[in-house]
């Protein structure tokens, strides 16, 4: 299967700066919503059997922007919702620093394994974005898909794919709108495509 991997456009909480985790069902932006159709144009020409996004708004804007070329409806997998952040939801990063800084100091060095304030940990996240990718795979064994969701879950089956470490996330940055693609096959799977966001500022002259 090919799995490519979306990360949603700017949401107006993305401009703000401010933590949107599972329980925030922010909207995109102006910014969002054209980053979403240069996507759609991006993967327009992608042989795609299916679409699968979060349920949050702002991953589903942008999956139906990419189901508009295909004629595909749009698939719902709860396991692919942001990771619940629980007290840190709404906080701006500047407030995020200051109230937190200590937790998450300690919640970054060891890799997510401890659950957020009220939240969830990255193992909790990591297993229920895996089993909706395992779904996946045995539904479209031998297709394209583009699952559409968020910064962590990305990061997250990214890891598990590649049998890397949760604890390596620290290391991987995926940035709003970015493309990530996954060869997974009996043999073994391949990342041949990670944060991809060059088509954004592609121009047809």
């Amino acid at each position: 299967m090919k799995l490519i991997l979306v990360r949603h456009g700017e949401t107006y909480w993305n401009a703000e700066r401010r933590i949107q985790g599972g329980s925030s069902d922010t909207e995109l932006s102006e910014t969002g919503i054209k980053q979403a159709n240069k996507l759609a144009s991006f993967l327009k020409n992608e042989n795609i059997a299916a679409i699968v996004s979060s349920p949050l708004n702002r991953a589903m804007a942008t999956a139906e922007a990419i189901a508009s070329q295909h004629q595909l409806p749009v698939e719902v997998a709860d396991g692919l919702k942001e990771i619940e952040v629980g007290e840190m939801e709404g906080l701006s990063l500047s407030n995020l620093n200051t109230t937190f800084s200590q937790f998450l100091m300690q919640w970054w060095r060891g890799g997510g394994s401890e659950r957020l304030p009220g939240g969830e940990s990255l193992v909790e996240l990591q297993q229920r974005s895996w089993e909706a990718i395992e779904r996946l795979m045995a539904k479209r064994k031998d297709g394209t898909v583009v699952a559409v969701s968020h910064y962590f879950v990305i990061l997250a089956i990214i890891l598990k794919a590649l049998d890397l470490p949760l604890e390596y996330f620290v290391k991987f940055k995926v940035d709003l709108s970015g493309v990530s693609i996954l060869e997974i096959a009996d043999h073994g799977t391949r990342l041949v495509a990670f944060n991809n966001t060059s088509y954004l500022n592609y121009e047809k002259g």
